[in-house]
C-alpha cells in the first residue's frame, strides 16, 4: 500500500474537522416540522419616501429647496407661467400676486407648493434696494444712499464709485439683474435724464422701470404699472425731489385688480419676445 502523502493526509483532517463543526452547530428541528430552522434574512433598507407635496414642516430643512422656479416679480401668475413645472415642485411668487383660474387649476393638479415672497425680516416697510448711477448721478446717489438708510431700507450699490466718466447701461443693467434675480426688492438707477438707464433696465426680464420726474409720475408708475425700478435725472432734479420722488415711490403700491391684470398684460407682451 502506498505511503500517504502529507498533504493529502492535512487536507482530510481539515475537511473532517468542518464536517464535525457544521454537524454540532446544526439548528434543531421545529415540533411537527421536519425542515430545520433557518434565520430569516435581513430586510432590504427601507428607500426614503417623502410625499408629492408635503407640508414645509414634514420635510427636513436640509432636504428642502427653496424653489424650483422663480416667478416673484409678476403680480398675476398665468397658464404659461406654471406650464412645464413637474408635480409637487415649488414655485416662488410674490406675496400679493394672483392666479389666473387655469394657473390654478394646473397648481391644483400637480400640487405645485406656492412660496410666497414676502419683504425682509417679516416688514413690509423694510426692503432691500439695489442702487446704481453713471458718473453724472454719482453724487445724488451717495445721497440716496443716506436717505434709504434714514427710511429703514438696506441698500446694495452697483457703482460707480466716483465722477469718472463710465457708461451708465452697465450700472443699470447691474441693478435690473438683481431685482429680476431676487436678490433685491427693488431698484433705483441714476443717470443725467433717467431715459437712458429706464431703456437698459427693461431689457431684463421681469424688470418695470419707470424713469420719474415728479411725485405723481412716481405714485402712478408703482399703483398702475407695478415699477419695480425707478431712475432718476440727476440733471432734471435736486436732491430735495429726489427725496419726495423716492419717498412717494416706495410707499406706494400695485393694489387694484384693474391695474394688476393690465400689468399681467405687459408681462404676457414680454413673454412673447423670451428667446
Amino acid at each position: 500500500m502506498p505511503e500517504e502523502r502529507p498533504a493529502e493526509s492535512t487536507r482530510d483532517r481539515v475537511r473532517a474537522l468542518v464536517r464535525e463543526v457544521l454537524e454540532n452547530a446544526a439548528p434543531a428541528e421545529e415540533e411537527g416540522d421536519g425542515a430545520p430552522q433557518t434565520s430569516p434574512e435581513p430586510p432590504p433598507p427601507l428607500a426614503r419616501v417623502v410625499n408629492v407635496a408635503p407640508a414645509a414642516a414634514e420635510v427636513p430643512a436640509e432636504a428642502r429647496k427653496d424653489y424650483d422656479r422663480d416667478e416673484s416679480s409678476k403680480t398675476v401668475i398665468t397658464e404659461t407661467d406654471v406650464r412645464g413645472l413637474p408635480e409637487g415642485s415649488r414655485l416662488r411668487v410674490d406675496e400679493g400676486a394672483r392666479l389666473t383660474p387655469l394657473a390654478a387649476d394646473i397648481v391644483r393638479e400637480r400640487r405645485i407648493e406656492l412660496v410666497r415672497r414676502v419683504p425682509r425680516r417679516g416688514s413690509r416697510a423694510e426692503r432691500i434696494v439695489a442702487v446704481g448711477a453713471d458718473h453724472g448721478g454719482f453724487p445724488l446717489k451717495e445721497e440716496l444712499k443716506g436717505f434709504l438708510a434714514e427710511l429703514g431700507h438696506r441698500v446694495r450699490d452697483f457703482g460707480t464709485n466716483s465722477t469718472d466718466a463710465v457708461d451708465y447701461p452697465d450700472f443699470a443693467h447691474a441693478v435690473a439683474r438683481a431685482v429680476s434675480a431676487g436678490e433685491a426688492d427693488l431698484g433705483i438707477c441714476i443717470d443725467g435724464a433717467g431715459v437712458g438707464s429706464a431703456m437698459t433696465a427693461n431689457k431684463v426680464p421681469g424688470v418695470r422701470a419707470a424713469a420719474c420726474y415728479s411725485v405723481k409720475v412716481a405714485v402712478n408708475s408703482r399703483e398702475h404699472n407695478g415699477a419695480n425700478v425707478l431712475t432718476l435725472g440727476s440733471g432734471t432734479i435736486n436732491a430735495s425731489e429726489m427725496r419726495d420722488i423716492v419717498r412717494a415711490w416706495l410707499n406706494a403700491d400695485l393694489t387694484e385688480d384693474r391695474h394688476r391684470r393690465r400689468v399681467a398684460k405687459i408681462d404676457a407682451v414680454e413673454r412673447q419676445y423670451r428667446s
